[in-house]
């Protein structure tokens, strides 16, 4: 097993970030907002990173491959919940510019 932790993985740093930049952003919608979009959005970014680490530490090359997988289908659905409140004019372009460049590094990794 690899002693590497997942705190030093670059792409575990990258999800990090992703998250709590929306986190600083929805946390300061209206209520309906964050009840609905706003929930899940941060639910599916911090699912990103939880899953990495996860799958780091169970051991085996077959369960962390199976995480980072999950991992990825995270990143995707987190990409959904920021198109769908990009479109209900909740996120800025300015915002989106920011989020956009991460999302896209973690989707090479």
């Amino acid at each position: 097993m690899d002693n590497t932790s997942f705190e030093n993985l670059k792409v575990y740093q990258m999800s990090e970030v992703l998250s709590d930049n929306i986190w600083q952003i929805v946390i300061k919608w209206d209520s309906f907002a964050r009840d609905t979009i706003g929930k899940q959005v941060v639910r599916a970014a911090d699912s990103i990173g939880a899953n990495i680490a996860e799958g780091t530490g169970k051991g085996s090359f077959q369960d962390n491959r199976r995480f980072v997988k999950v991992a990825r289908g995270s990143l995707y659905e987190t990409r959904h919940w920021l198109r769908r409140a990009y479109k209900r004019n909740l996120l800025t372009d300015e915002q989106i510019g920011e989020l956009k460049p991460i999302i896209s590094n973690l989707a090479l990794c």
